[in-house]
């Protein structure tokens, strides 16, 4: 792998471990904006040091999940270190041997994913640990991986995107790190040579609102007010539909005591939106009814009526409801229900233009001028919107995770015809 050049945040992050005026600090905190080239160099001066510093030692590199990990740090670590060292990998012990220059340290995996995951790390003896996304960590998780770094000369190395001002991870660490003895490096896209002026401007393009200030700005903000406040009416909502494509798709919601929501989805027969013709809204506490699960699956037959189902998809939660739509024959795909994730690339595809809804779908656009964000949950570091008006709110957001957002990441997967 050819690099090209690098920045001075960059070079500083791969080589502050080996200058005379930053080796003494205890460890790294590398934190900014999304693509900025911080795990990339980071990933590359952690390497670097333990195997220049140490020999037959135990390194831990984390992520939020070991896939998450093997996909954005270790399975690229030999093509940025290719020549220099040897990479020996026993994916089922979550264990990497790397040899060169006469020496050769072990570096186990691990992925903090909730609050019991303190416990993979317990008992170990490390000589430095690399915490990826380490905001995303239960701080548990995070503090149990410092403990096990009790080897002279072992230092702790941190890469994250901001959350919001109250994170555990920015009052305890970021704000704290002169007090901790740690070298802080903000980054953003500038500091990434590599990315050019149009693919900068693309990811402006992206987010908005709390997303664009956190991973294009790069900045520790809370998340409050209106959750999509990208959602404009005039850009967003017509009376006349453009002409789509046959197959449609149905994002379901569905509730026992909440309202249970259908949203029927259709792509624009010459151009890239995505328009939702029609919703569904049965709420048997303002009708005093509630509806059984064969109720539903009628309902929806008829909801379909005129159109080429492809597929529904549904919250997995919604077990019983899934077995009866199946039972009627009906296809069923389980719902991507990642709220966060699902929420940032909802608000990106409203910011680009790439969503439509129909006028009728009354219940739909109501939601999106109320569905806010908790603020009480905010104070506490946790962005969480609040769980009310969010029904229909779901239902885009499984079906925007669950079919455009898993089409995009099989094309970036596609490999290049040479």
């Amino acid at each position: 792998m050819r690099y090209q050049s690098f920045s001075l945040r960059q070079k500083t992050a791969l080589t502050w471990w080996n200058r005379s005026e930053l080796a003494g600090y205890d460890g790294l905190i590398c934190d900014g904006s999304v693509r900025s080239g911080k795990t990339l160099s980071m990933s590359v001066g952690f390497l670097l040091w333990s195997m220049t510093r140490f020999d037959g030692e135990q390194f831990a590199i984390c992520g939020k999940t070991i896939e998450a990990l093997r996909r954005n740090v270790t399975d690229l670590l030999p093509k940025w270190l290719e020549g220099i060292y040897t990479f020996q990998e026993r994916r089922s012990e979550n264990r990497i041997t790397v040899t060169g220059n006469g020496r050769q340290n072990t570096y186990y995996l691990f992925g903090g994913k909730d609050e019991s995951s303190y416990t993979l790390i317990q008992g170990m003896t490390l000589a430095g640990v690399l915490l990826d996304e380490a905001a995303l960590m239960p701080r548990s998780f995070v503090e149990q991986a410092l403990a096990r770094c009790s080897v002279e000369g072992s230092k702790f190395w941190f890469n994250c995107n901001p959350a919001g001002p109250d994170h555990w991870f920015y009052t305890e660490w970021v704000k704290r790190c002169g007090e901790k003895h740690l070298l802080h490096l903000h980054f953003t896209m500038e500091d990434n040579p590599s990315l050019s002026r149009q693919v900068r401007e693309r990811y402006e393009r992206m987010y908005s609102g709390v997303f664009y200030d956190r991973y294009v700005r790069g900045l520790w903000v809370s998340a409050d007010g209106l959750v999509y406040d990208g959602f404009d009416p005039a850009r967003h909502v017509s009376d006349q539909l453009p002409e789509t494509e046959g197959r449609c798709y149905v994002s379901v919601d569905y509730g026992t005591r909440n309202p249970t929501v259908f949203l029927l989805w259709q792509r624009e027969k010459s151009g890239e939106r995505w328009i939702c013709r029609k919703e569904y809204c049965w709420d048997g506490r303002k009708r005093r009814r509630q509806k059984t699960d064969g109720e539903y699956a009628e309902d929806l037959q008829l909801f379909l009526t005129g159109y080429n189902l492809q597929t529904v998809i549904v919250d997995p939660s919604a077990a019983s409801f899934i077995t009866e739509l199946r039972k009627n024959g009906l296809p069923v795909q389980a719902a991507d229900n990642r709220v966060l994730d699902g929420i940032r690339s909802v608000s990106g595809l409203l910011r680009e233009g790439k969503l439509l809804f129909s006028r009728e779908c009354t219940q739909t656009i109501q939601e999106f001028r109320s569905y806010v964000w908790d603020e009480d949950a905010a104070a506490a570091g946790v962005d969480r919107p609040v769980k009310e008006h969010d029904h229909c709110m779901d239902a885009v957001r499984y079906f925007v995770s669950t079919v455009l957002m898993r089409a995009q990441a099989r094309v970036r997967r596609r490999p290049e015809r040479l």
